[in-house]
């Protein structure tokens, strides 16, 4: 299975929009929040499953605004992560995946693209296309799964578009000053 991961789209979809001709084989789209409603539209308009969840800023303020993938490697988890706090860690993430027999979570929030592993369980957040907080013009991911294997890359806007934006630049220091900005 080929997914195409995105999150925090906040409405706007053109650069999901752009990408998508370029991509080939998309068996489902997961969508991780912030809007479910952009999940949705994404299905009508490209006629490829999609499983969305509500982000904060669909008014989620539950631990059960989540939804589970069934795919051949194992079970994957959709969240946003705003109420396993993902600003701060993942180990209330990796909780939830472990009480429901999940072997990887999709998850957003951050707007900052992840690719982890711990304890057997695969963390990918997608970053966001449209409003990015890394540095990069906007950022999804790609998931192939099979059997036995589980497979996942970040995917940079300006690749795919051909613009060379500066790459995003890391760091803990960095990660707090963004965190500050949003208050």
């Amino acid at each position: 299975m080929k997914i195409l991961v995105i999150g925090d789209t906040h409405g706007k979809l053109n650069k999901v929009r752009d990408i998508f001709p370029k991509l080939k084989d998309i068996d489902l789209i997961a969508h991780t929040g912030d809007y479910i409603h952009d999940g949705e539209a994404l299905e009508d308009e490209f006629h490829i499953p999609v499983v969305a969840v509500k982000g904060n800023c669909d008014g989620s303020r539950s631990n059960n605004d989540f939804e589970i993938i069934e795919a051949e490697c194992g079970n994957i988890m959709v969240v946003h992560g705003h109420m396993q706090g993902v600003d701060y860690d993942l180990q209330k993430l990796m909780y939830k995946a472990e009480e429901h027999d999940c072997m990887a979570v999709f998850f957003g929030h951050t707007h900052c693209s992840l690719i982890d592993e711990y304890d057997g369980i695969h963390f990918v957040n997608p970053g966001s296309l449209t409003q990015p907080r890394d540095g990069s013009d906007g950022s999804y991911a790609i998931v192939r799964t099979s059997e036995d294997s589980f497979e996942a890359s970040i995917v940079y806007y300006s690749t795919v578009m051909g613009t060379g934006k500066k790459k995003p630049q890391a760091g803990y220091l960095r990660g707090l000053i963004q965190y500050s900005d949003r208050f």
